[in-house]
């Protein structure tokens, strides 16, 4: 039984990873020195859904492998640190404040928050200069927002379509 446990949890893993790297590819609108993308839905739907293991490692390798792979390159340590970051950290307010409203909206302003400090600081540090990384923090806090109620929506309607999704955690 145990094995088996194993086996889904690896196979939850992997297939979480695939789904925040494809959200993070689908979608791409330019933005100053980055773009925009729909990883934060992916990263919500992770941390509401499958726990702050999968949150924090689904949350930091799929944007920076699609990074990696499309052409952004210099940007994927950048990622895996804020979105691994904002991954685990939803996950562990959810986890430790139950699920609840209030412990979602609560984990859902802390994503609101993250994406944009975080790719500001890092990105300013290392990468574009505080200056350019100013212009994209709206578009970064319009991503982040949408990401937290989407995310949060559809994990909803999955755990209600089938409860048992819960299980893979």
């Amino acid at each position: 039984m145990a094995e088996k446990n194993y086996a889904v949890r690896i196979a939850t893993l992997a297939v979480a990873i695939a789904l925040v790297c494809v959200f993070t590819m689908v979608v791409r609108v330019p933005l100053g020195s980055g773009y925009l993308n729909l990883c934060d839905v992916a990263i919500a739907f992770c941390a509401y859904t499958l726990g702050p293991v999968t949150a924090l490692v689904a949350g930091g390798l799929g944007p920076a492998i699609a990074d990696l792979a499309g052409g952004y390159g210099q940007w994927a340590l950048v990622s895996f640190i804020v979105h691994g970051l904002e991954g685990l950290l939803m996950a562990v307010i959810l986890k430790a404040m139950g699920r609840s409203l209030v412990s979602k909206i609560v984990s859902g302003v802390l994503c609101i928050l993250i994406v944009p400090l975080g790719y500001y600081v890092l990105s300013g540090a290392f990468l574009v200069g505080f200056e350019a990384a100013l212009a994209d923090i709206p578009g970064n806090f319009i991503q982040s927002t949408v990401g937290a109620v989407v995310g949060f929506a559809l994990s909803e309607a999955v755990v209600k379509a089938y409860p048992p999704v819960r299980s893979f955690a």
